[in-house]
C-alpha cells in the first residue's frame, strides 16, 4: 500500500470516528440536559428558579440538535471537497480559466471561502433568527445582520487576500525553508491585529463610548491600580444592538489595550459584581494566561508552517486527499487548502488537553478575583451570567471535559459560593 493510499484511509477513518465521537457527545448532552430540566441542583436551588433553568436546558438542547444537522453536513462538505474531487475539480476550473500563477492561486483560496461562508449562511441564518429569536437574545433586523456580513466579508477579502499572496509568494520564491519566513509574517500580522483591532476593526461594527458612570469607572480604576494593570481607556459597547448576551473582556495588546463592558453587562450587575468579573479578567493578566496563549500558538503555527513545508512537496499528500498536482505552475494554494482541511480532522482528538488547560487558567482567575474583589460579589455575578445567557447547570460531565474551555456552573459556581460563605 503506498502513501496516498495510506492517507487516504487515515483521513476516511479519522472523518468517520470524529463524526461518530461528535454524535455520541452531542447525543450525551441532549440527553443529560433534558434528564435534569426539571429540577434546580440544590446548591443554586435558592438563586435560579426553575423556569429560568428549564430555559436554560431548552436552549442548550436545541443548540445540540442544530448542531448534529450541522456536523453532518460539516462531514458531507468537507468528503465532496476532498475525496469525492470539489476542490480538484474547482482547482483545475480556475487553472484552465486563469492559467497558472498568483492569480488563479489567488482565486482558489478567495472562491473555496465564497463557497464555504455560501453554505454557511442557512446555518448562520437559522441560528440567529430562530434558535436566539426563540429565546429571547437576538436583537438584531435583517437589515443589520446582512449589513455585517458585508462589511465582514469586505474586511476579510482587503485583510485576507494581502497576506495570503504574501504568504504564497514566500512558498514559491524563499526555498526550502521558506515556511520559517511564513511563520514570522503570520506571527507579526497577528500581533499587529492585537494592536489595530480595538481602534480601527471593531468600531466598523459596533459603537464604543467612554464608560461614563463616575462611581464605577473610579471603582473600576481603583481595582486595576491595585492589581497593577494598565488600560488605554474604559469603553462601553453597545452590544445591545445584536444579543441580549452579556459580557465583558480586555483587548488590545501592550499600550492599545482597553477594557470593553457590553451595555447589557452593565445593565445587569451591581458595581461590586461589575469589580469581580473584570478582577476576573485581571487574573488572566496576573497568572500570565494571555502570555502563555500567544507563546503557544507561536510554537503551534511554527509546527503547522514546518509540517505544512514537508508535506507541500510530498505527491501523496495531494493525491491521497483527492486533488491532482498541477504539473505546469506552483501547488502552493492548493496545499494550504488542503492542509487546513485535513489539520482539524486529525487534531481533533488532541482537543480535550486544551480545554483542559484553559478550565484550570479560569479556576486561577477565579480565585485570583475573590483574593481582589469578594467571592461573594463573583458567584452572584456569575450567576446572573449564567441565567441571563440561559447557560446549563447541568451539562453532561463526558461532554464538559472534551468541549468546555469553561468550567462548569456545577463545579465553578459552588467553589465561589463557598468562598463567599466562607468570607
Amino acid at each position: 500500500m503506498n502513501p496516498s493510499e495510506l492517507l487516504t484511509i487515515a483521513f476516511a477513518a479519522a472523518l468517520v470516528a470524529g463524526l461518530v465521537v461528535k454524535f455520541w457527545l452531542a447525543s450525551r448532552q441532549i440527553r443529560f440536559v433534558a434528564g435534569h430540566r426539571d429540577v434546580v441542583p440544590e446548591p443554586f436551588a435558592n438563586t435560579i428558579t426553575l423556569p429560568a433553568h428549564q430555559k436554560a436546558a431548552d436552549y442548550t438542547v436545541a443548540k445540540a440538535r442544530f448542531g448534529l444537522i450541522e456536523l453532518a453536513v460539516g462531514a458531507a462538505v468537507l468528503l465532496a471537497w476532498t475525496l469525492l474531487g470539489g476542490l480538484d475539480a474547482l482547482n483545475r476550473g480556475l487553472h484552465a480559466w486563469l492559467g497558472a500563477g498568483m492569480t488563479q492561486q489567488l482565486a482558489l483560496l478567495a472562491v473555496f471561502a465564497l463557497i464555504g461562508g455560501l453554505i454557511d449562511l442557512p446555518f448562520t441564518l437559522y441560528q440567529t433568527f430562530v434558535i436566539e429569536q426563540r429565546f429571547g437574545f437576538n436583537k438584531m433586523t435583517l437589515r443589520l445582520w446582512l449589513a455585517d456580513l458585508l462589511k465582514s466579508t469586505l474586511l476579510g477579502a482587503a485583510i485576507g487576500l494581502p497576506i495570503a499572496a504574501v504568504i504564497l509568494w514566500l512558498m514559491g520564491a524563499a526555498g526550502s525553508y521558506w515556511w520559517l519566513w511564513a511563520w514570522s509574517v503570520w506571527m507579526g500580522f497577528n500581533l499587529l491585529l492585537l494592536v489595530i483591532y480595538p481602534t480601527f476593526i471593531a468600531p466598523l461594527f459596533n459603537k464604543f463610548k467612554p464608560l461614563e458612570d463616575e462611581t464605577l469607572r473610579r471603582r473600576v480604576t481603583e481595582l486595576m491600580q491595585r492589581c497593577g494593570f494598565a488600560a488605554k481607556g474604559l469603553f462601553v459597547m453597545d452590544g445591545s444592538k445584536r444579543s441580549a448576551h452579556a459580557n465583558a473582556y480586555f483587548t488590545g495588546f501592550g499600550a492599545a489595550k482597553r477594557v470593553v463592558f457590553y451595555d447589557t453587562l452593565l445593565a445587569k450587575l451591581s458595581p461590586g459584581e461589575v469589580d469581580a468579573v473584570l478582577a476576573h479578567e485581571l487574573g488572566h493578566f496576573k497568572h500570565k494566561h494571555i502570555v502563555k496563549r500567544i507563546v503557544g500558538l507561536f510554537a503551534l503555527s511554527l509546527a503547522g508552517f514546518a509540517l505544512l513545508g514537508w508535506l507541500s512537496t510530498q505527491i501523496w499528500f495531494y493525491t491521497g486527499l483527492g486533488v491532482r498536482p498541477n504539473l505546469e505552475g506552483p501547488n502552493d494554494a492548493l496545499a494550504l487548502l488542503l492542509f487546513l482541511i485535513a489539520i482539524p480532522v486529525f487534531s481533533f482528538f488532541v482537543s480535550p488537553l486544551f480545554a483542559q488547560l484553559s478550565r484550570r487558567h479560569e479556576f486561577e482567575a477565579d480565585a485570583y478575583a475573590v483574593q481582589q474583589t469578594s467571592g461573594k460579589d463573583l458567584s452572584t455575578a456569575l450567576l446572573k451570567l449564567y441565567e441571563d445567557n440561559a447557560s446549563t447547570l447541568t451539562p453532561d460531565p463526558v461532554y464538559v471535559r472534551f468541549y468546555y474551555s469553561h468550567p462548569p456552573a456545577s463545579e465553578r459556581l459552588e467553589r465561589m459560593l463557598t468562598a463567599g460563605s466562607a468570607g
